[in-house]
């Protein structure tokens, strides 16, 4: 979906940051953040959200996932689709042009190779899993450590009133 067109810098190059969403507080926060600073930069801006089939051990000791996998992308475009349209609804700024991505993939392997050529990658300090003590969520910082590019950790909102 297109809401503005991304201004090009030197020598022609239209700069492009990356976003990781997965309906988390921390996501948000980073969404809002990277719609802010491509809007900004005239960047376009990439949001992807990776998800995975959420496999059940079944009684005998197989694997199988409850529902069918096509319910399962439908639910991730849906989550994609109202986090942008709602971050985008409170932006007072330039609005970036967005590509949405939806992928079935680990969020950290999605996030850096989609993030491969890009200007900056923006993540959450943490997501919906890991242990709620860490700094960093097992995705933040498999990004941090390997990202080609530089990479934003935004905290979520309470994050910040902890250290107050």
């Amino acid at each position: 979906m297109s809401t503005a067109s991304g201004a090009s810098g030197e020598g022609g190059h239209t700069p492009r940051i990356v976003v990781g969403v997965d309906g988390s507080e921390g996501s948000y926060a980073a969404l809002a953040w990277a719609i802010e600073e491509a809007g900004r930069r005239g960047a376009l801006l990439d949001v992807v959200h990776a998800w995975q089939l959420p496999y059940v051990a079944a009684p005998v000791g197989l694997i199988a996932p409850p529902t069918e996998p096509h319910e399962y992308e439908v639910a991730a475009t849906g989550l994609l689709d109202s986090m942008i349209d709602g971050c985008l609804a409170r932006t007072e700024g330039p609005r970036p042009e967005v590509e949405r991505i939806s992928v079935c993939d680990h969020p950290g392997h999605a996030l850096l190779e989609t993030a491969k050529g890009a200007d900056l990658l923006v993540v959450g300090s943490r997501g919906r899993g890991g242990f709620l003590g860490l700094l960093l969520g097992s995705v933040s910082h498999q990004c941090v450590t390997h990202a080609g590019c530089p990479v934003v950790v935004v905290p979520a909102p309470h994050e910040h009133e902890k250290e107050a």
